[in-house]
């Protein structure tokens, strides 16, 4: 980054401590009492070091973190900031991460993530654990391996977002989103994928009651449902499940595959039942058509 300034074990207090700080190197520094201590930053390393108080990094460029801490009053820590990496560092704080561009998380735990990582473009995160609601609302173009989520409604209007190797414990995941994919992962909510468009789960294992409903283009590979009630209400489906299901109601057409269903329930006068095909392995159905 072309670094001209180190500080080291600095404690830096008041309003604008290092307001419009260029190439600056701080390490094993705490951030106190103080609002917006880097605001319109640039070429920023920080390690080993702490912010304990509000919008540490506001209008901030090129910033590179590594073992640092976001206290609780640290809130709203990162807004409006372009190509910033944090790695192995813990953020107590909420509301963190909104409108920024190029964000890359690398072994970051979330507390308290509530309100967390909303409208950002371009985001890469990576052995993530987190706990809030509405997480990711309104992102877009996101990289996600190993995300471990606790909070419903995460998301939301997300747009182009691949995820692996995940566990998400969220009710109504993925409204209104579009063009998701999800590998491999674990996903228990109600309400899965409500509104959204072009959400495709592979070898993915899904429990959830009325979940994939009303989905423009829902996909389905090698996935398993457990204790998955009323699915694919009014969703275009094409759907390989290696599972029993226990009731699926109403899709609007496509094809569902899968090993046995408890209960299909297709409502003449709300779907044509012909737009739809159900195959199953086993015998044993029952069928109610109204």
């Amino acid at each position: 980054m072309g670094i001209n300034i180190k500080y080291n074990q600095n404690y830096f207090t008041g309003e604008r401590a290092l307001f419009k700080g260029k190439n600056l190197s701080i390490t094993n520094s705490i951030f106190a009492d103080g609002e917006s201590p880097l605001k319109e930053s640039s070429n920023i390393e920080l390690y080993g070091s702490m912010f304990k108080w509000k919008y540490p990094l506001w209008y901030s460029n090129n910033i590179k973190v590594k073992n640092c801490t976001w206290f609780n009053m640290a809130r709203a820590g990162v807004w409006y900031t372009n190509n910033i990496t944090v790695e192995n560092s813990a953020i107590e704080a909420p509301k963190n991460f909104r409108r920024c561009k190029g964000l890359v998380l690398k072994n970051v735990s979330f507390p308290d993530a509530e309100e967390t990582i909303w409208s950002c473009e371009d985001v890469t995160l990576k052995d993530i654990t987190a706990k809030g609601d509405y997480f990711a609302m309104n992102s877009k173009d996101m990289k996600i391996d190993n995300l471990t989520l606790y909070g419903n409604y995460s998301f939301d209007g997300a747009e182009n977002v691949e995820i692996h190797n995940s566990r998400l414990l969220s009710k109504d995941a993925f409204w209104n989103s579009s063009n998701i994919t999800v590998y491999d992962s674990f996903i228990s909510g109600e309400y899965l994928g409500w509104n959204s468009k072009n959400l495709t789960l592979i070898n993915c294992t899904i429990e959830s009651l009325q979940g994939m409903c009303y989905i423009d283009n829902l996909i389905m590979k090698n996935c398993r449902l457990i204790n998955t009630t009323l699915a694919f209400e009014y969703s275009t489906v094409e759907a390989e499940i290696d599972s029993y299901v226990d009731s699926i109601i109403n899709p609007s057409r496509g094809t569902i595959k899968a090993d046995s269903i408890g209960e299909l329930i297709m409502e003449k006068d709300k779907v044509d039942i012909n737009k739809t095909k159900i195959i199953c392995k086993w015998d044993g159905n029952k069928v109610k058509c109204v």
